[in-house]
């Protein structure tokens, strides 16, 4: 008697559950039904109809070779500023367009009128 009462436990715990899952009145997909990462859409979301790209960026150029500034004078803070973000970090040279070398130089011109207090070390306190 007590094999009768187990037999339709066991069938219905070996049967593929759905209840527990959410959305599992929906079928299960099999695997290779859509592309896992992206699927060839791109970082700017799907490709349009025209082609190309949304927008053109133009080539960064170093500011200081640009305008022939040679040497950079740390007593320049508005100068500095303009490399210094808000939170008081020192713009890097992706976003800015400065050459390494005059990046080099600039880092250590804003660390110089840091300590002599011309420019901030962080931000401002919010």
């Amino acid at each position: 008697m007590a094999e009768e009462t187990k037999a339709p436990e066991q069938a219905a715990s070996s049967a593929p559950r759905s209840e527990g899952r959410p959305g599992g009145d929906r079928p299960d997909r099999p695997a290779g039904d859509r592309p896992r990462f992206g699927g060839g859409r791109g970082p700017g979301g799907p490709p349009r109809e025209g082609g190309g790209r949304k927008f053109f960026r133009r080539k960064k150029v170093c500011k200081f070779c640009v305008e022939r500034i040679e040497d950079i004078n740390y007593k320049d803070y508005r100068l500095l500023g303009q490399f210094v973000a808000e939170s008081g970090k020192i713009v890097p040279r992706r976003l800015t367009g400065v050459c390494a070398p005059h990046q080099h130089r600039l880092s250590s011109a804003i660390k110089q009128a840091r300590n002599i207090a011309l420019l901030p070390f962080a931000g401002r306190a919010s």
